[in-house]
């Protein structure tokens, strides 16, 4: 014993007397350091993606970082990224719903036949809000007690939803409401995109500091581990099945506003499978468990810049579909190989 005492002294005394000049900064540490911030926090690279995209386009076209072309932009984002962030919330509890693009066509007509019957406005957008929620609760209850898979059940609502909307509108476009509360709603310049920021964050709260969001993850990723904890993995599905379908009911809500008229052929199937790519390519996984609204806000983000950025330089459509189908495919890739990598910065750690 006192051996080893005596052996660990002088060890002391040798390391007290060693120089302790810090470490040099090379380039193995900054590379571990990328890793480790990449590893933990999934924004980080589509973060890195928007920049030099931003970057790019600013540099290489004249008009980009115009004001009328931001807010091209910012328009474009808003819908999509609203639409994303309920998608992440149903990814993460293991579901997906398909039908989001015909919610958002569908409420702003239950909105206007409101303004119709003689409601204000602020109570007919509830009318219009309270029909998508309808529908995000069929949805739920059909998935959650038939067990049949969300793809399927959401597909046949996306049908459905495609014929209501044109029969009730008779296949022909409304008029949009006026007044300040609309304006409020969609028709300043830039109000699409800050309710589109205020969602995200709101959501992001949601996922990351509430109860509802330790149960999300943990019904996405452990389901029955989660059910054995007591988590009524059934409500919190259900849930957040009405909670995306409200949050593209209002995205419709305030484009259909902002563009000053009601399309039974806006939204759609596009517009929903562009948010789910959104939802993809900022880091959620398709399987549950995992993902960031944050990421999805930067997904549209990016998707909006691109398709900017690639018409300002005479690039055709069909280009813009390509590199989307390449970079969903990418960040799949992506996303398993920074699983990979998390497990093992977890070992270093």
């Amino acid at each position: 014993m006192t051996g080893t005492i005596d052996s660990e002294e002088r060890d002391g005394d040798m390391t007290a007397g060693a120089p302790t000049a810090p470490p040099p900064r090379s380039i193995r540490s900054v590379a571990f350091r990328t890793m480790d911030l990449i590893s933990r926090r999934k924004e980080a690279s589509i973060a890195f993606v928007a920049v030099v995209l931003f970057v790019y386009f600013g540099l290489s076209t004249p008009h980009f970082l115009g004001t009328d072309n931001l807010r091209v932009i910012a328009q474009f984002t808003a819908a999509t990224a609203i639409i994303a962030v309920g998608e992440v919330m149903l990814l993460i509890s293991g579901e997906i719903d398909l039908s989001l693009g015909h919610v958002y066509t569908m409420t702003p007509f239950l909105m206007w036949f409101g303004t119709e019957w003689g409601l204000p406005l602020p109570l007919a957008v509830v009318f219009g809000l309270l029909g998508a929620s309808t529908v995000g609760a069929i949805n739920g209850l059909l998935t959650v007690t038939t067990g049949v898979p969300s793809f399927i059940t959401t597909l046949g609502m996306l049908f459905f939803l495609n014929g209501f909307t044109l029969t009730i509108s008779d296949g022909f476009p409304k008029p949009s409401p006026e007044g300040g509360f609309a304006d409020l709603l969609g028709g300043a310049r830039f109000s699409g995109f800050v309710w589109a920021l205020g969602i995200t964050v709101v959501a992001h709260v949601i996922l990351a500091s509430t109860r509802w969001g330790v149960h999300t993850v943990a019904t996405g990723g452990n389901p029955i581990g989660a059910r054995e904890a007591g988590v009524q993995t059934k409500r919190i599905k259900v849930g957040n099945f009405m909670l995306a379908a409200v949050f593209a009911g209002f995205a419709g809500v305030s484009e259909a506003i902002r563009v000053d008229s009601i399309d039974p052929l806006s939204g759609g199937s596009n517009l929903m499978f562009l948010a789910v790519a959104a939802a993809v390519i900022g880091g959620t996984a398709l399987a549950g468990g995992s993902g960031t609204v944050i990421g999805a806000f930067l997904g549209a983000l990016v998707l909006g810049m691109l398709r900017d950025g690639l018409t300002i330089k005479g690039i055709s459509a069909f280009t813009f579909n390509m590199i989307l189908g390449i970079a969903i495919v990418a960040s799949m890739i992506l996303n398993a190989a920074a699983n990979r990598l998390r497990i093992r910065m977890r070992r270093f750690t």
